[in-house]
């Protein structure tokens, strides 16, 4: 399972690292330390967490909605596979989105619920990338 820095986990969540930092000392997502003392967050921790983040976005307050270049960096938190087809969600910052492709698509790009993917998006359609 492919595990973030507090770095990575921030860009993910749309926050600044010491925001990122502040959480996972207060308990809010699990890290464990590397061989050489970097923290980190497992995967699935942090797709959980992202998707508990996203369900109070905008609560506090007023969240701006922008497709900066259609591109929306994330962490892939569902995997739903289907016998032809297959649904992907990720979630990026505050925003959650949903793509239906193809299951062999899915697999070609090895998605799993932890992994960092990008969502594109173009007229109705959303395109993943994998880094």
């Amino acid at each position: 399972m492919q595990s973030y820095t507090i770095g990575q986990a921030a860009r993910l969540l749309g926050v600044s690292p010491d925001t990122a930092r502040r959480w996972a000392d207060a308990g809010r997502v699990a890290t464990h330390r590397d061989e050489s003392g970097r923290r980190l967050i497992e995967g699935r921790d942090l797709a959980a967490f992202s998707v508990q983040l996203g369900q109070h976005a905008g609560e506090d307050e007023e969240t701006p909605y922008t497709s900066a270049r259609n591109a929306f960096p994330g962490i892939v938190t569902a995997v739903k596979l289907g016998d032809v087809a297959a649904q992907v969600e990720i979630q990026a910052g505050p925003h959650r989105l949903v793509s239906l492709l193809t299951r062999e698509a899915v697999e070609e790009l090895g998605l799993e619920v932890g992994m960092q993917a990008t969502a594109r998006v173009k007229s109705t359609n959303v395109h993943i990338d994998c880094p």
